[in-house]
């Protein structure tokens, strides 16, 4: 058996110590010489201890933190806890507020995000994340193909250093062209939705779907029932239809959320923001060369300013502006919602039955207002489906007469081959399947 390579350095040394050669201690144990020579200096240098295997690591790491910099993370980390118990402070304690900590300390090197994550892992200081297991949700979605016809706004908080308070990033991205455009601001009011919704629709026009998440300024609030808000007004008002996303479920508004990331990553990480005038300063030049880029594998080639130009834009006039009061308008807006235990959906701070539908499913409700009035469908599907089952049917309480859509706002109806199509399979259908009364020959 051949001994192990603790033993065989061992027997090597007694060998030697024994009077033989090192060819002969090489031949004796079938190792070549320099193996034999490496250990016997080892042993003279070390003594037995010189057997013992030791540390590959590199005795140089040119990426290793200093010492220095590595105390400074857990400190800086031990101050954002401390902080955080306090009423008036922000409760901000992972790598990125750790970094933006060291960065006002002038840290060099400033460390990256995940050498700070990293770092406070070895040092204990981690929380790890309590996540509940459950099972995931099939909301419906919608399957967009072409330009302007989904466009997703959302809003993403970073905070500028010391006491300069939270900018409320707004931002917008056509889901399929790829095209966004944003604002910055300092509040998140409910006009300041209807400010910048008047900008997404004049520069990337008025797609026929705008999704957004349930934020109050979006939605209306939630202390009123059956609320009507601004900016759902304002959306039928121009045309186009409204999308709320199911409440705490932002993979629905996956591509601003995806856009969100390239933003904080080109403009927050790359500049030291000391102020709202600095952050409106280095935003629209990452716009401008995003919409460029040609870097999307999903546009061939093309960048988001050719593939969204490449269709007719159905653009908010520049000259628009926003009533003080918006009154209601012919139209629809749609509510992704998960059906509750007791068989519930929760749209617009009411609470609606969906008998046929199963707890925890995913649905699509939809409100239509017409100018006899308004209903609440819920069906299982979104509406580009060709075939979804309505589940539920409620009519919704107006208070106030409803308008209809101003003709500078009406869009040209795409034409639509399938309810022809589906008409001549009927017909091919019955008349294959109808029995003649007399023979008949198929030969001409």
């Amino acid at each position: 058996m051949k001994p192990s390579e603790h033993e065989a350095r061992r027997t090597a040394i007694h060998l030697l110590r024994g009077g033989q050669t090192p060819a002969d201690t090489a031949v004796a144990l079938g190792r070549c010489q320099a193996w034999v020579y490496k250990w016997w200096a080892r042993f003279r240098e070390l003594e037995w201890q010189g057997l013992e295997d030791q540390s590959r690591a590199p005795k140089h790491c040119p990426n290793k933190l200093p010492q220095r910099v590595r105390t400074a993370i857990r400190q800086a980390r031990s101050e954002l806890e401390a902080e955080a118990a306090e009423p008036d402070k922000l409760s901000y304690i992972g790598a990125h507020a750790v970094r933006a900590r060291l960065r006002k300390k002038r840290i060099v090197p400033l460390p990256s995000i995940s050498s700070i994550e990293r770092e406070l892992r070895a040092a204990g200081l981690t929380k790890p994340r309590q996540v509940q297991k459950r099972a995931e949700v099939k909301y419906p979605h919608l399957q967009p193909v072409r330009p302007h016809q989904l466009v997703q706004v959302d809003i993403v908080p970073h905070y500028l250093p010391g006491k300069g308070g939270c900018v409320s990033c707004f931002n917008a991205i056509d889901v399929v062209s790829h095209y966004p455009t944003g604002r910055q601001l300092l509040s998140k009011r409910s006009l300041d939705a209807v400010v910048f919704l008047t900008h997404v629709w004049q520069e990337l026009g008025i797609p026929e779907y705008t999704q957004l998440d349930n934020e109050g300024c979006f939605s209306g609030g939630f202390t009123h029932p059956a609320v009507l808000g601004k900016v759902l007004r304002l959306g039928l008002s121009v045309g186009t239809e409204l999308i709320y996303s199911p409440f705490y479920h932002p993979q629905s508004n996956g591509t601003v959320e995806r856009f969100h990331q390239e933003y904080s990553h080109h403009v927050w990480d790359k500049h030291q923001l000391p102020d709202l005038e600095t952050v409106q300063q280095h935003s629209p030049s990452f716009f401008d060369t995003y919409r460029q880029s040609q870097h999307h594998s999903a546009l061939d080639g093309q960048s988001p300013l050719e593939r969204h130009r490449a269709q007719p834009i159905h653009r908010l006039p520049d000259d628009f502006e926003c009533p003080k009061r918006l009154p209601l308008t012919v139209g629809k807006a749609h509510f992704i919602r998960l059906v509750n235990e007791e068989g519930q959906i929760s749209v617009l701070n009411l609470a609606w039955d969906v008998p046929r539908a199963k707890p925890n499913q995913g649905v699509w409700a939809t409100l239509e207002i017409t100018l006899r009035g308004a209903r609440l469908h819920v069906y299982d599907a979104a509406p580009d489906v060709p075939k979804r089952t309505r589940l539920a049917s409620h009519p919704f309480p107006l208070k106030e007469p409803v308008h209809p859509l101003q003709p500078r706002f009406q869009r040209a109806r795409r034409r639509s081959w399938t309810p022809l199509l589906q008409s001549v399979r009927r017909i091919l259908v019955c008349a294959l399947s109808a029995k003649p009364a007399y023979g008949f020959s198929t030969m001409w």
